[in-house]
């Protein structure tokens, strides 16, 4: 069976469960499929066709820009996902991810294990994801494990025990690759579990589009179903908007996302 998995875990500023609730209707209405919920508190929202119940694990401080504060963040769960998720071809999803297309859907046609994004960008064009889409001294290429969807295999259940080794022993792999940042990574962690997988060839097959992405300082407002108005500024201080229609994409700003679940809710 096909079914998704967001994994959150609630801290004083964000509702991720909340958030979660809100993404699972569209991942019903689009993608047709059940969701699993992973958090460690007791969820009875029947929007959720299961719910996993485990500890938050690694909790890390960092700072978010679009509260203007350093925040508790619990993601060192994301590499159990092999070992928690009930279905067969599971398709992990942040809580932040926004679906509104059947664009992922296409991802369980694929003859392929495990896929994640190696390509991010801002969809307002303002910033130059070159320094995002790379980490480290050496400028490892990145591959983001906002989406990643897997099948039961034995290449997927090696890449999850990769990170579950690499979040155990981090200060260790922080080293190796000269990781200035001292926060723990799902992102990192999947690089450099793929690039121990594949023999560190950099060749693995990724999601065949890159992750669209909207950064913090933007403006986010829902006007329909699956529409949005993204607010910016350009470098010459003009205002100015674009409109998302049908678009997945990715929310880095959790608290104008956070304000529009809580809206319709």
């Amino acid at each position: 069976m096909n079914g998704a998995l967001i994994f959150a875990f609630n801290n004083e500023q964000i509702d991720y469960v909340r958030m979660a609730a809100w993404s699972a209707r569209s991942i019903h209405r689009h993608l047709d499929i059940p969701v699993c919920l992973v958090t460690d508190v007791k969820v009875d929202d029947t929007v959720f066709d299961r719910v996993v119940q485990t500890a938050a694990g690694v909790s890390t401080s960092r700072h978010f820009s679009d509260f203007g504060t350093n925040v508790i963040w619990h993601n060192g769960s994301r590499a159990n996902a092999y070992e928690l998720s009930p279905w067969d071809t599971t398709l992990v999803l942040d809580a932040d991810y926004v679906v509104a297309s059947n664009n992922l859907a296409t991802l369980f046609e694929l003859d392929q294990d495990f896929l994640a994004h190696n390509h991010a960008y801002d969809v307002t064009g303002r910033n130059d994801f070159s320094g995002l889409n790379c980490f480290g001294r050496h400028r490892m290429p990145m591959w983001w494990a906002t989406v990643m969807m897997f099948r039961r295999s034995k290449q997927a259940e090696l890449i999850f025990d990769s990170m579950t080794m690499i979040r155990d022993n981090w200060q260790h792999y922080r080293n190796l690759y000269g990781n200035s940042q001292g926060t723990f990574r799902n992102d990192h962690a999947l690089t450099i579990a793929l690039g121990i997988v594949d023999g560190h060839t950099l060749d693995h097959s990724a999601i065949p589009w890159s992750l669209a992405s909207l950064t913090p300082e933007h403006e986010l407002q829902q006007t329909d179903a699956d529409t949005f108005r993204v607010d910016f500024t350009t470098d010459n201080n003009k205002s100015k908007w674009i409109e998302l229609c049908g678009q997945d994409f990715h929310a880095m700003g959790k608290k104008t996302l956070g304000d529009i679940v809580a809206s319709t809710c």
